[in-house]
């Protein structure tokens, strides 16, 4: 491949503040990159950097001569009075500009060969009609008011629009800033479909390792205080690497430092020995422990104050109906949460997640049905507006209004518990308004967790979040004693959190699931679709062949290059299988062995059957140069 962005000893600093020193990162065209690293690490600094509109305090950029980069931020930006229809019939600057310069120059009547290349351009471009396409795809993403102005919309339809704006410019590199903020799930996996079909390369930061696990082919991870470090393959694979390094890094730092102690022993002998050491094995104990030690990463230590024993009633919805004009939100809902349940509310945007929450804290009167709260219940609220942080307060203000705090049962200073979550006293100092959006997020959640609460009601917590303090989350909803109700977008974190899922599927209408989020989508209604037509079937199957060139997308590639090994396992599966049960010891263990060994059997024989027709299915498509 070639190189399509390389930048080189990119240096940023904010005041005092290094973000990164010496970063040098290289793009191939056509590669899909996963940008990870802790919040403030400057994921999103490198981003605008990479997309020209914010310049590093020094360091070398290059792009391909032509390459055209699209940069979709966090929070998308529209000119003032923009429409939908005005962004996005003609979305790329480059063809709305050889548009305007072709009607002009044909206005005037003259130069033909001029014309002619300025047609040429537009055709290169995608075309004198884009508008229809911007139609197609705003229908798919479930987007109708063609002439809406931008500023009326939704957080979750601005969102919708930007991208729609960003996938219809087709660039040979496309910079996604958490594209899935704001989006509900269905909307976030047919943005995974769009992209796998994308023909440039990608670069993505993004919270949502479903969607980072599906996307990307490589992972580069911002390290603190400067430099990145590459992983080849998709998330999981970075994970695998991930450990594996840190354990040497372990192994290493402990043989360093018994070195260092074998060392410091020698130098303590006594005068006599003394004047006959090596002056080069001095000088080597002292620059051993002169070196900076390996350390962990940090983590935030996130924790939850002593709240009451919740009673048997912790909140119950009976026949909850909210209207807005004429329009149903919530539809006669009801909903009793037990102790310790974890509720996931999913659905798609404006359709009544965040209202049923605020019917249930009272901040909305319901038109018809009631809400029962317990005389134990204590309720703590996460505003995904975040509107309960002043940004005027310093951290240090605006995390509790007491200088002692209590967590885990031990009285603890405001400022050792803010240290804990990585805000060092410095930081403490600093304006609420001057943090990341991570930032913002994990102080909140620490204010909010102060509250001694046991009912935690969460309204897009996950968002802005960096993946290590996601997983510290997570570990601290499970092992929460009290109930929580939680809306978010993030899949895996409904799967790895939630015990039942509370599903808003339109027209005021919801529908409990027990289980999580996989569970959920399994059990849902879906619309009728046309049946699959049935591959032929294979009388002697062969092995799949290596990797071959042709047309399928990114995702469908990877499927079939991970075919044989996936056969191999599930082959082994059949062959051990087959081999215990022709075993006659077997048959003289435990009596409920052999029915298991037979299911095992069955499930495996299945197995290789279904990935022999999926990789008939992908090669034949393959063969045929089919997209």
């Amino acid at each position: 491949m070639a190189t399509l962005l390389h930048a080189a000893d990119l240096r940023l600093t904010f005041g005092s503040r290094t973000v990164f020193d010496d970063l040098t990162l290289t793009l191939e065209e056509g590669e899909r990159v996963g940008l990870v690293g802790a919040n403030g690490s400057g994921k999103s600094s490198l981003m605008r950097m990479l997309a020209r509109v914010q310049e590093p305090d020094r360091g070398d950029l290059q792009l391909r001569r032509g390459a055209r980069v699209t940069y979709l931020p966090q929070e998308p930006e529209f000119p003032a009075g923009a429409t939908i229809a005005s962004e996005l019939a003609v979305p790329d600057p480059e063809l709305r500009a050889a548009l305007a310069a072709h009607a002009a120059l044909a206005e005037r009547g003259s130069d033909a060969a001029k014309l002619a290349a300025l047609a040429e351009r537009i055709e290169h471009l995608g075309g004198w009609d884009t508008a229809h396409q911007a139609r197609a795809l705003l229908e798919r993403l479930g987007v109708s008011a063609w002439e809406q102005p931008v500023a009326e919309l939704s957080g979750g339809t601005r969102k919708r629009v930007a991208i729609a704006r960003a996938l219809l410019t087709r660039p040979d590199l496309l910079l996604l800033d958490e594209p899935t903020n704001h989006l509900d799930a269905d909307t976030v996996e047919w943005l995974e479909d769009a992209l796998d079909e994308l023909g440039g390369a990608l670069l993505l930061v993004t919270h949502d390792r479903y969607f980072l696990d599906e996307l990307v082919d490589r992972i580069v991870e911002i390290q603190p205080g400067g430099g990145v470090v590459s992983y080849e393959g998709n998330y999981e694979a970075y994970l695998l690497q991930k450990l594996e390094a840190q354990a040497n890094a372990s192994v290493a730092e402990h043989k360093r430092q018994r070195w260092i102690a074998q060392e410091v022993a020698w130098l303590r002998r006594g005068p006599e020995a003394r004047r006959t050491k090596s002056k080069a094995r001095i000088q080597r104990a002292r620059k051993l422990m002169a070196e900076r030690a390996w350390q962990a990463p940090g983590v935030a230590k996130l924790e939850v104050a002593a709240a009451p024993r919740l009673g048997h009633t912790v909140i119950e919805a009976r026949g909850l109906e909210k209207r807005f004009g004429d329009r149903t939100i919530v539809g006669g809902a009801s909903l009793i949460v037990q102790r310790g349940e974890r509720v996931g509310l999913v659905g798609p945007n404006g359709v009544g997640k965040t209202t049923f929450l605020r019917l249930l804290l009272g901040e909305l009167p319901p038109d018809r049905g009631e809400v029962i709260v317990g005389k134990a219940t204590r309720i703590a609220y996460y505003d995904q507006r975040r509107e309960q942080l002043d940004p005027d307060l310093t951290v240090y203000q605006a995390a509790s209004d007491d200088e002692w705090v209590e967590v885990g049962g031990v009285r603890t200073a405001l400022r050792d518990y803010l240290d804990d979550l990585l805000f060092p006293v410095p930081m403490q100092r600093q304006k609420v308004g001057a943090l990341s959006g991570g930032e913002r997020n994990r102080l909140l959640l620490a204010r909010l967790f102060l509250q001694g609460a046991n009912l935690l009601v969460l309204d897009e917590p996950t968002n802005d979040l960096d993946i290590v303090t996601l997983n510290v989350l997570e570990r601290l909803l499970l092992g929460f004693p009290g109930s929580v109700l939680l809306v978010t977008h993030d899949r895996y974190f409904l799967d790895k959190v939630a015990t039942a899922i509370l599903a808003f599927e339109g027209e005021g209408r919801v529908v409990r699931y027990q289980g999580n989020f996989e569970t959920y989508r399994r059990l849902r209604p879906r619309p009728a679709e046309p049946a699959p037509k049935r591959a032929a079937p294979v009388a002697q199957p062969e092995r799949p062949a290596a990797r071959r060139p042709g047309k399928l997308g990114f995702k469908e590639q990877r499927e079939l290059d991970a075919l044989p090994a996936a056969l191999e396992t599930a082959e082994a599966r059949v062959r051990a299988a087959e081999a215990a049960l022709s075993d006659p010891a077997t048959y003289q263990g435990p009596p409920g062995r052999v029915p298991e060994l037979k299911a095992e059997l069955s499930g495996a024989e299945a197995e290789v059957a279904r990935l022999y027709a999926r990789w008939q299915e992908l090669q034949d498509r393959l063969d045929a140069g089919a997209p």
